[in-house]
C-alpha cells in the first residue's frame, strides 16, 4: 500500500463505471463469504450449546452445604441458563456482522459522504466539521442500532429474569450513554484526522501512542465523573463488612482505597464488584446485589480476587497489551484503507482517509481486524483473572467460601460452567466457572508446606 492519499482510477468515467462493477461484485462475493463464515461459526456455538444441552436438565437440586474442607462440587447449568448460552451465540454472531454491515451500508450508499457534506455547510472551520460529523454520525448509528439496543439490553434481559429495570431508567442510562459518547468524541476525534492530514504515511504510530494516555485519562476519570451518570454510589450500609475489606486492603498493600456501595439493583439481579481508578480516584466498588447473596466470608474473597488486579498491577499491564493491539490495528487499517478507497473512491465519496467522512471505513477494518487480534486479548485478559483468582486463595486462605461463591455467581448470573471452545476464544474474558471452582477447590499449596506465589505482597 502507498502512503500518499488514494487516487482515483484512471481512463476516465468508464474505467470508473467499470471499477464500480466489478468492486460490486467482489463486494457481493466477499458477503456471500462472510455470511457463509458467519453461519459456520454459528453452526459451531450451537454445537457447543447442545453439547451443554445434554448435561441433566433442571436446575441442580438444593444441597446441604459441605463442610469447608469438601470440595465444592459444579452445579449442572440449569435449563434458562442453557437457552440464554444458546440465544447469547445467534446474538453474538448477528452483533458481530451487524458491526460490519452498519458502516458498510454508510459507505456504500454515500451517507456518510453527505453527512460531511452537512457539516462542512454547519461547521465551516475544519475542528467544528470534525465535531459535528461525529454528532451526525452518532446520532444515525445510535437511531439505526435503537431497535436491537432494545431488544438486547431491556427486552432479552427481562425476558431471562436477569433485569428489573425500568423503561425509564434504561432510556435515561441510554441517552446519558449517548451524551458521554457525543461529547468525548467531539473533543478527541480530531486528534488522529490531523495526524492523518499531517502525516499520512506515520499517523498510525502517532495514534496508537497517543491512545495510551488517552485510555488512562478515561481509567482515571470514570469512577469520579461517568459511572455516577448511571447508578448512585454511596458509602457501604455495613460498617463491619467495610472495615474487614479496609483491613484485608491494607493486608493487600492497598492504601487509601474507599468501598462503595452501588445501587445497581435498580438496573439488574447480576452480580459484580470492582476495584478501579487509580491515585486520587481509586475505589472498591461492591454492586448491592452481590452484597445480598453473598455472605461475609464470599465477599472477602471476592474482594480478595479485585484487589489482586490492583496488586498485580493488571490495569497497567491490561493498558500495555491494549496499547500492543491498537498499534496493530491501526496498521493493518493503514495498510488496508488505501487500496479500498482506490477502488471505491466514487461510491464511498472521498480519496483520503485524512477525510472525516472515512470514519466508517476506519471502524469497520478495525472490527474486522480485532475478530483476529480479540483471541489473543481475551485470552490475555483470562491470565490476569486466573493470577487475581490466586492471590484471592493466597490471602484469604478460604477456598470453600471462594468456590461456593462461584457457584451462587454462576446460578444468579445465567452462566454455564464449561461452555465450548470457540465461546470461550472469542467471547470470554474471564476463565470458564467450572474452571474457576475447579481450581479454588484444589489449590492449597499451604496444607504442603509449599511458599506462595504472592506472600512476599502481603502485609
Amino acid at each position: 500500500m502507498r502512503d500518499a492519499p488514494a487516487r482515483k482510477a484512471p481512463g476516465g468515467e468508464n474505467a470508473h463505471g467499470n471499477a464500480r462493477l466489478h468492486g460490486a461484485r467482489r463486494a457481493s462475493a466477499a458477503v456471500i463469504r462472510s455470511a457463509l463464515a458467519a453461519a459456520a461459526l454459528l453452526l459451531i456455538l450451537t454445537a457447543d450449546a447442545a453439547g451443554q444441552a445434554q448435561a441433566p436438565a433442571g436446575d441442580a437440586p438444593a444441597a446441604q452445604q459441605p463442610a469447608s474442607s469438601d470440595p465444592v462440587a459444579v452445579p449442572e447449568p440449569s435449563e434458562q441458563a442453557k437457552a440464554y448460552y444458546r440465544s447469547g451465540n445467534v446474538v453474538w454472531v448477528i452483533d458481530t456482522a451487524w458491526t460490519l454491515i452498519m458502516p458498510a451500508l454508510l459507505l456504500w450508499t454515500g451517507l456518510s459522504a453527505r453527512m460531511r457534506d452537512w457539516a462542512r455547510v454547519a461547521g465551516r472551520k475544519w475542528f467544528f466539521v470534525v465535531a459535528i460529523y461525529w454528532v451526525l454520525f452518532t446520532i444515525v448509528m445510535t437511531a439505526i442500532d435503537l431497535p436491537r439496543t432494545y431488544y438486547e439490553s431491556f427486552i432479552r434481559q427481562h425476558a431471562y429474569g436477569l433485569s428489573n429495570q425500568t423503561l425509564g431508567k434504561w432510556a435515561s442510562d441510554q441517552l446519558a450513554s449517548l451524551g458521554v459518547t457525543l461529547v468525548i468524541g467531539a473533543l478527541f476525534l480530531w486528534v488522529p484526522y490531523l495526524l492523518l492530514a499531517k502525516s499520512p504515511r506515520r499517523w498510525w504510530i502517532y495514534t496508537a501512542g497517543l491512545a495510551v494516555p488517552f485510555i488512562i485519562l478515561i481509567v482515571l476519570v470514570q469512577p469520579v465523573w461517568i459511572d455516577p451518570l448511571f447508578n448512585r454510589f454511596g458509602p457501604m450500609q455495613d460498617k463491619v463488612l467495610e472495615a474487614q475489606i479496609l483491613a484485608l486492603a491494607d493486608r493487600a498493600g492497598i492504601e487509601g482505597g474507599r468501598v462503595f456501595e452501588v445501587a445497581k439493583s435498580e438496573d439488574t439481579r447480576t452480580l459484580n464488584a470492582y476495584v478501579n481508578g487509580f491515585g486520587s480516584t481509586k475505589r472498591i466498588v461492591l454492586w448491592d446485589t452481590i452484597l445480598k447473596a453473598l455472605d461475609r466470608k464470599q465477599l472477602l474473597v471476592v474482594m480478595g480476587h479485585e484487589m489482586g488486579h490492583y496488586v498485580l498491577d493488571h490495569i497497567w499491564k491490561l493498558i500495555g497489551v491494549l496499547a500492543v493491539t491498537i498499534f496493530l490495528l491501526l496498521y493493518a487499517v493503514h495498510r488496508l484503507a488505501a487500496s479500498l478507497i482506490n477502488r471505491f473512491s466514487g461510491r464511498f465519496g472521498f480519496t483520503s482517509l485524512a477525510d472525516v467522512a472515512s470514519l466508517p471505513l476506519i471502524l469497520l477494518l478495525f472490527t474486522a481486524v480485532s475478530l483476529v487480534t480479540d483471541p489473543v486479548t481475551l485470552a490475555t485478559q483470562r491470565y490476569f483473572e486466573h493470577e487475581a483468582d490466586r492471590f484471592a486463595l493466597e490471602i484469604t486462605h478460604d477456598n470453600h467460601a471462594g468456590a461456593t461463591a462461584f457457584v451462587i455467581m454462576q446460578q444468579e448470573n445465567l452462566a454455564v460452567p464449561r461452555p465450548g471452545w470457540v465461546y470461550i476464544w472469542f467471547r470470554m474474558s474471564h476463565p470458564p466457572v467450572g474452571e474457576r471452582i475447579d481450581f479454588f477447590n484444589s489449590y492449597r499449596p499451604w496444607d504442603s508446606g509449599q511458599p506462595l506465589v504472592y506472600g512476599n505482597r502481603f502485609k
